[in-house]
């Protein structure tokens, strides 16, 4: 009786799929290489390997990026489970006693722009550790931080405040606009703000007076959404971080009559007596901010990856 031969299909090297993942999220072959630790090269020579192993071309190149085929597309779904799959249980065996839960408070434009970089890796390397995150102002998060009511928290801070906590990063802080807008020429100055407690506000108001300039506070929000919002309709100006600058948004400096603004600070305090789930993902927030400031890793990336 005859049977029918099936062959054996290949292999996926997980290696592999790293850095297909890797050029998936940067767009670019040379920041995936430097991202696996490999040459340009190696990286080219992968994917070619991959692509004939699937019968079909994973990318569209051009001189300055690539994208995603929709052969590609299907590619990276797998892709990312296989990679979930292993890291949960490679974590399983030689991290068993890795787990329990951390209590994170951050900033809502932090939450924004980092945050979904971060638990993604936290998640990837310890997948038994629930994050339990809070959103609240910078002067609420260090005192809850204080009552050890939350583990860790990534806060904003006016520039040379030293409360003991790590410096993560230092941001220019700009004056923000409507692009091709005209709240910046009014008088009094219309002025989205924060709370008391907000270090752009601080900076804000300082500048505002020193300069003499009259203003009035438009709006009045802790979230960078309602910011943005205000902004975009040209109903106000605010002090904001460069980073959450958008196309619909340019920043104003002195040609436009706005006074200059201190520089903004990221921090991070952590409880002491740290557990280690505690210390690991403090580890994990230091290494996207170290990314941040070495320009491996910008606010585009992180939206693009989330």
């Amino acid at each position: 009786m005859n049977m029918a031969f099936r062959h054996s299909l290949p292999l996926l090297e997980l290696d592999v799929l790293k850095t297909f993942v890797a050029i998936a999220e940067t767009g670019n072959f040379t920041n995936a290489a430097e991202r696996v630790h490999r040459t340009p090269s190696a990286v080219s020579m992968q994917i070619k390997k991959l692509e004939e192993m699937l019968n079909g071309a994973l990318f569209l190149r051009d001189a300055r990026s690539v994208s995603l085929t929709p052969r590609g597309e299907v590619l990276l779904t797998y892709a990312r489970r296989l990679l979930a799959l292993n890291n949960e249980t490679v974590a399983r065996f030689l991290l068993p006693d890795l787990n329990g839960s951390v209590r994170l408070g951050v900033v809502d434009d932090i939450a924004e722009w980092v945050l979904p970089n971060v638990l993604k890796a936290f998640a990837q390397c310890y997948p038994n550790i629930m994050v339990d995150v809070r959103i609240a102002n910078s002067g609420v998060l260090r005192k809850l931080v204080d009552e050890r009511r939350i583990d860790i928290a990534i806060y904003n801070q006016c520039c040379g405040d030293t409360d003991g906590s790590e410096l993560l990063l230092r941001e220019t802080l700009v004056w923000a606009g409507a692009r091709c807008g005209s709240a910046y020429l009014r008088d009094p100055l219309p002025v989205s703000m924060w709370d008391d407690g907000c270090p752009w506000r601080v900076s804000a108001v300082k500048a505002l007076e020193k300069a003499g300039r009259a203003y009035r506070i438009a709006l009045l929000s802790a979230h960078t959404s309602a910011q943005k919002a205000a902004l975009r309709a040209d109903l106000a100006v605010a002090p904001l971080p460069r980073y959450l600058l958008s196309p619909e948004l340019v920043a104003l400096g002195e040609a436009d009559g706005m006074p200059p603004l201190d520089d903004n600070q990221i921090a991070m305090c952590v409880i002491e007596d740290a557990t280690p789930p505690i210390t690991a993902l403090a580890v994990h927030v230091r290494d996207a901010f170290r990314a941040i400031a070495s320009g491996e890793w910008t606010a585009e990336r992180a939206k693009d990856a989330a």
